[in-house]
């Protein structure tokens, strides 16, 4: 199995809802990183899983659209609670629907919140060949 990964960052905020979090229910940024890994069991003509070019600019995408907002203003988390687990499977849905390859059976989405604690969210593609 192969497996290609990007890295971006990007600072963004919310405020937990739907329990009592203590200061995480207020307000406040936080300097996600997240990490998308592409696997499949063949590459293509050219060598490639997928091309990183292609990889790199659909994750730019998305980080730009989340970069200095507030996740709680956005529709894709109206009624959640805006976790890293939320966020890591809204991510992933949305990288899986722009980066189509036939080489590829999974993608995962990884994001930290800060340097200790993460969420992933992991999807067959491609029938998860």
């Amino acid at each position: 199995m192969y497996t290609v990964a990007v890295k971006r960052d990007f600072v963004a905020q919310h405020f937990l809802i739907g329990g009592d979090w203590g200061a995480e229910n207020e307000w406040h940024s936080h300097h996600y990183v997240v990490e998308l890994q592409l696997s499949g069991p063949t590459l293509d003509q050219h060598g490639y899983l997928v091309d990183i070019v292609d990889i790199e600019a659909n994750l730019e995408t998305l980080v730009a659209y989340y970069k200095d907002k507030t996740l709680n203003d956005l529709p894709e988390f109206a009624g959640l609670n805006p976790s890293i687990e939320h966020f890591a499977r809204i991510l992933a849905t949305q990288l899986a629907e722009r980066i189509q390859a036939d080489t590829l059976s999974e993608l995962m989405v990884k994001i930290w919140e800060n340097e200790i604690a993460w969420a992933s969210f992991r999807l067959a593609v491609n029938g998860g060949r």
